[in-house]
This record gives structure tokens, sequence and C-alpha cells, in this order.
């Protein structure tokens, strides 16, 4: 927070920096669509936050992105719109900026990667025996 100061926190400063790219303009189809993923992604971290505290994400979403106010968000403790600055709900610019950074990163390598490495899924455990009983 020292080196480049802080942000309003709660995804907040994300959601709202997805504004700037309203008014890009873009040489193809393929910008185009790259530009509409990074504004989806912005909105995720905020539409997260209020899913887990039981909210709708989607409409707290469209309501701040109605208002002029970038300070304003949702308090998810309290359920309420608020001045997060006030609030004391920051994030530091550096962690928001270096996050931003890495996502598109690795999401540059995924394009441009022929194949990717994850985990299955675990099957769920049954409770219980299987089988039958009746011998």
């Amino acid at each position: 927070a020292v080196e480049e100061g802080i942000v309003p926190g709660g995804g907040c400063a994300l959601l709202y920096s997805s504004r700037a790219l309203e008014s890009l303009e873009l040489a193809n189809f393929d910008q185009t669509v790259g530009k509409d993923i990074v504004k989806h992604a912005l909105k995720v971290p905020i539409t997260a936050i209020v899913q887990n505290a039981g909210k709708e994400g989607v409409i707290v979403v469209e309501h701040l992105m109605r208002q002029a106010d970038e300070s304003l968000g949702y308090n998810a403790q309290t359920g309420e719109y608020v001045d997060m600055l006030a609030a004391g709900i920051i994030d530091p610019t550096l962690v928001v900026r270096h996050a931003l950074a890495d996502a598109a990163s690795v999401a540059g390598l995924m394009t441009t990667t022929e194949t990717l490495v994850a985990e299955l899924p675990e099957e769920p455990k049954t409770g219980g025996m299987d089988g039958g009983m009746g011998m």
C-alpha cells in the first residue's frame, strides 16, 4: 500500500476498471473477443464475494455499474452498499495490479499451449457397504 496506494476493495476496483474497456477501439474480431473476456473476468471477483455472502452477484454488479461513484461497493458482511474507502474495505493497488497481470499471463500461456495437465476430480465415496447383504 505504501508503494502504490490503495483502491476500493471487495473487487470494486476491478469491476469499475472494466468501464475503461467500453470505449476501446479494436482492429479485429479476435481483439474484440479478448476484450469481452477481460471485461467478464474483471466482474468475477465481486460476483463471487457477493454470492459467497448468499446474495445474487449479478444484481449487485449491475447496481454498482449504474453508479457514478467508483468508491461505492458492496459490504458483504453487512449486506449494504457503502463507500468502500470510508468503510476501510481496501486493497493495495500493487496487489490488485499484480493479480491482474499474472492472470493475463496465465491466460496467454493457456491460449498458446497445446496441452494442459490437470487433476481429475475424485469420484465421490459412497457411505456404508457396497454390495448385497443376502448371502
